[in-house]
Order: structure tokens, then C-alpha cells, then sequence
């Protein structure tokens, strides 16, 4: 099953939504508002999800935590310290691994903007989840600490990879050759090889650079064609 996300009394409607909209990246769709502070619906809530709004559709208000994961076997609570709780301490990555492993269903608790879980809603936890962070600024936003968990969820969760882009063959040697050509006649016309004693060491530099891409046969028909251009300019001009 896929874990219920739980945002424990959030401040800001933006942020519901945008952690609607880190949950719908990665697959999640059941949110549960525990005590929302500005009530729900809340209409700051659908522009910050960017379109994810079947995750605020479904989305259950209830008034406790305890009422939130009532139905749940696992559950988790995201918080950069242990608050004076005694728990397994485990990460994200470990969370997924568990979730994934188990057939009822789990929920991830996350605090409100400002402090965070409480003491209280920890309790009710079996297990945190934290992220090695800066001692010295353990500040995530609540998209973000959503996104994190979210993400290490997606690992195992099959989603479908974006759409990928065929790229052109690159190019036989001897289109690369025919431009290569092309470009040093120019540039030995206009004077660009000096001193002397330094041409061969030039002409090598400038192979090594334009062979490294994998130049396609379009990619060096459009750069031939703007070396021709450049080079009928100066024809022109030079009448």
C-alpha cells in the first residue's frame, strides 16, 4: 500500500499544496490534515499545488493524530531529533524499504511549519525518520521534508520514467573531415594560423575540440552552412 502522508496541524494553505504537489510527483495521493490552523478547505492551497488537486480533493481533516493513523499499523514521524523519545531512528531510505515490505497500511507523520512535531505526536509513532542535516540549521520547509520522504518512497514504487528523446547517429568521418577542411581554409585564408612554428599545434587543438561532441549530420550541415554564410560575407564585401 501506498503510505498515507499526515501534515499535523499545517499553518499555510500554500504549504498544504505544496506538499500536495511534491506527493503527486512521486505517486502518493492520500493526505490527511490533522487540525488545520486556517480550517479546510483552504483556498490558498489550490494554486500552490501546481494541479495536483486530487491529492486536495481527497484530502481528511481530523482532529487528532490519534484519529489520523487510527486505521494505520505503521507509523512514522518525521523530526530532526528525538525530542526525549525513545524510538528506532531510521531514514527515509530505510522507511520505504519497510513500508514497502508490509501489507497493512502506514502513515508518515510530518509537524507544522514553525516547531514541528510535539512530544505528544511522536508517542504515537513506532519510528522516526530523519535526514543527516546541517547541526547548525536544521530547517526544512514542509514541501521539502514531504519531497524527501516522498522521493525515497518513489524508488520502489515503479513509476513510469519522463519520456526520453532519440538523438541523431553521429556523423561518418568524413562529413566531420569536410567541415573540419572547411574551417581551416577559412582560417588559413584570413590569416589566423601565426606564427608559423605554432600552425600544426593549432590545427591539432582545434581537431581535438571539434571532435570531442558526437557531432550528428545535421548538427555539421548547419555549421557548414553557417562557415559559408561567414565566408560569402566576406566575398561580398571584399568586391
Amino acid at each position: 500500500m501506498n503510505p498515507v502522508i499526515v501534515l499535523v496541524r499545517p499553518q499555510l494553505g500554500e504549504n498544504i499544496g505544496k506538499a500536495a504537489r511534491a506527493m503527486l510527483n512521486f505517486g502518493l495521493t492520500e493526505m490527511r490534515l490533522v487540525a488545520p490552523r486556517d480550517g479546510w478547505p483552504n483556498p490558498s492551497a489550490g494554486p500552490a499545488a501546481s494541479g495536483a488537486d486530487l491529492v486536495l480533493e481527497k484530502a481528511q481533516v481530523f482532529d487528532s493524530v490519534a484519529d489520523a493513523v487510527a486505521d494505520c499499523t505503521q507509523v512514522f514521524a518525521t523530526t530532526v531529533r528525538k525530542r526525549g523519545v525513545s524510538k528506532p531512528v531510521v531514514t527515509p531510505e530505510q522507511a520505504a524499504r519497510d513500508i514497502r515490505a508490509a501489507d497493512e497500511r502506514s502513515a508518515i507523520l510530518f509537524g507544522p511549519e514553525r516547531s514541528g512535531l510535539e512530544t505528544d505526536d511522536v508517542a504515537l509513532a513506532r519510528t522516526i525518520v530523519t535526514v543527516p542535516i546541517n547541526p547548525e540549521f536544521g530547517s526544512l520547509n514542509l514541501a521539502q521534508a514531504v519531497i524527501l520522504v516522498a522521493y525515497e518512497w518513489s524508488k520502489g514504487a515503479q513509476l513510469a520514467s519522463p519520456p526520453t528523446t532519440d538523438l541523431d547517429p553521429p556523423a561518418p568521418q568524413e562529413e566531420l573531415d569536410g567541415m573540419i577542411g572547411q574551417l581551416d581554409a577559412m582560417l588559413d585564408e584570413s590569416g589566423y594560423y601565426f606564427p608559423p612554428d605554432r600552425v600544426p599545434a593549432t590545427r591539432r587543438t582545434l581537431r581535438t575540440l571539434l571532435t570531442k561532441p558526437g557531432w550528428s549530420s545535421q548538427e555539421l550541415r548547419t555549421l557548414r552552412g553557417v562557415l559559408s554564410a561567414l565566408d560569402g560575407k566576406k566575398l561580398h564585401r571584399g568586391r
